[in-house]
């Protein structure tokens, strides 16, 4: 599988600041790349940096095996950029905003009524055409600035946390379109907070921090990473301090937390954790709701590796 971006060495300094250092990587082509990150590590200037609407200190970026600059309006061309940030033209219609932005790279009117009409379909947005943004729901206008990003049938395609505060409906109709974007031969960078979307449609991952890559992989390859061998959670009211305290030290328990009925505990390795577990609550004759066991999730290995301290 060819490369659809190469980044080596990249480095942008603020003064003091490294905001990326000495940052390589790759983007596969036909792939869904899941770019992760807490607040402030990087994601942004990196994705600024791909487009050149930031210069950078060092390093080399290339796109489509071609040198990234400022005036590639050839790479430009051929890709697709929807931010996070909602932009649209509140005075045209769905139909007409798409029709504009579409015309920035179309010019032929029957395809891109063609193209408009087929990005309507992706997203579902057949029965608003005529709708303006200020009449559409939350959802409806993300599904629009996707529309908006993506109608000129790019083949690289950044999506910045496409669906932040929508409905599950949306979410699900987003999501569906992105794989529907990827199996038509769109290549496409993902960010978001949403793990759980990530483990949905990213073919590969790449979580940052500091301006660097911590770890890249798959979903499954990243759980490979995870120190933690099994969570076990349970319903359990009115759990004693020392009950706490003396699950804590079992011998492959890492961390036993307690909060709103809720014991969770995480354990380091073994193989009979929930059957031990239990069996110390029968002992104890405390009575539990219920009791589950799971392997680390993307979450786990997120926290892990970025740390749980909170980010502005």
């Amino acid at each position: 599988m060819s490369n659809m971006i190469e980044i080596k060495n990249l480095t942008k300094q603020y003064k003091e600041l490294k905001a990326i250092d000495g940052l390589s990587l790759e983007v596969k082509k036909g792939e869904i790349l899941g770019l992760l990150g807490p607040n402030g590590s990087g994601k942004s200037t990196t994705i600024n940096c791909i487009l050149s609407l930031l210069n950078f200190s060092e390093g080399e970026i290339k796109i489509f095996g071609k040198e990234m600059k400022p005036d590639a309006y050839d790479i430009k061309a051929k890709i697709g950029v929807v931010f996070q940030d909602v932009a649209v033209f509140e005075e045209l219609t769905v139909q007409e905003n798409i029709d504009y932005f579409c015309g920035l790279y179309i010019k032929d009117k029957a395809k891109r009524k063609q193209y408009i009409d087929e990005a309507i379909d992706l997203v579902g947005l057949e029965e608003f055409r005529k709708f303006y943004p200020k009449q559409l729901s939350g959802g409806l206008l993300r599904r629009l600035n996707i529309a908006c990003g993506i109608a000129h049938k790019p083949e690289l395609i950044f999506l910045d946390e496409p669906t932040v505060a929508v409905d599950p409906q949306s979410r699900n109709n987003i999501l569906d379109g992105i794989k529907k974007l990827r199996d038509k031969g769109a290549t496409i960078v993902y960010t978001t907070h949403y793990m759980e979307e990530v483990e949905i449609i990213c073919d590969r991952i790449i979580i940052l921090d500091k301006g660097k890559v911590l770890a890249t992989g798959t979903a499954d390859e990243l759980k490979e990473l995870a120190k933690i061998e099994e969570k076990v959670t349970v319903e359990v009211n009115d759990l004693a301090t020392k009950h706490i305290e003396s699950i804590q030290k079992m011998e492959t328990v890492d961390e036993v937390t307690y909060h709103g009925n809720v014991l969770l505990v995480t354990y380091k390795q073994g193989k009979n954790n929930l059957v031990d577990l239990m069996d110390y609550l029968k002992k104890e004759e405390i009575k539990y709701n219920k009791i589950y066991s799971e392997r680390p999730t993307l979450n786990d290995v997120f926290l892990e590796l970025t740390g749980k301290e909170l980010r502005d």
